[in-house]
């Protein structure tokens, strides 16, 4: 999996200046691990000026990154993988506890508050033009919630 990402970014890296959408990523946030456990999740807020889809993502901290969606069925908390998530034009998307999210899975170490995680978010415009963003997300307290403090921004 992690190839085929690495392959769509080197792509979409190659194409970075014909995409016209403006892309932004704030908030983006890693919760913390704690020993032996293997997965985490990292959020954010994308907005764009065109309709953009988020299709991938990738990070030097783990070669498994998934994007997933938590839903509420029967009372019963359930994720499951997704292709894409879908930014329209002028909104703002959070991924967020409980949504739509970042799964970093086989982590081969911790990730600690405090820390800083790398991600590369691989979009796909209406017109099928790739772009990708490198987003530096702050690691913060397993108990940590959407819309704490703010360090790590990306904008474009």
């Amino acid at each position: 999996m992690k190839s085929i990402v690495q392959s769509i970014a080197i792509a979409a890296s190659l194409f970075a200046g014909v995409a016209h959408a403006d892309i932004t990523v704030t908030d983006a946030w890693v919760r913390a691990t704690v020993a032996q456990q293997t997965a985490t999740g990292a959020f954010m807020r994308i907005s764009t000026t065109e309709d953009t889809t988020l299709v991938a993502a990738s990070s030097p901290a783990t070669p498994l990154v998934e994007v997933h969606e938590m839903t509420m069925k029967g009372g019963v908390m359930r994720m499951r993988k997704v292709d894409a998530v879908a930014v329209p034009a002028g909104e703002t998307v959070e991924l967020k506890p409980g949504g739509f999210h970042v799964m970093l899975l086989d982590l081969k170490q911790p990730v600690n508050e405090g820390d800083t995680v790398a991600l590369k978010l691989v979009f796909r415009d209406s017109k099928g033009r790739m772009d990708v963003r490198e987003v530096k997300a702050e690691v913060r307290a397993l108990n940590a919630a959407a819309g704490a403090p703010a360090h790590g921004e990306h904008h474009h």
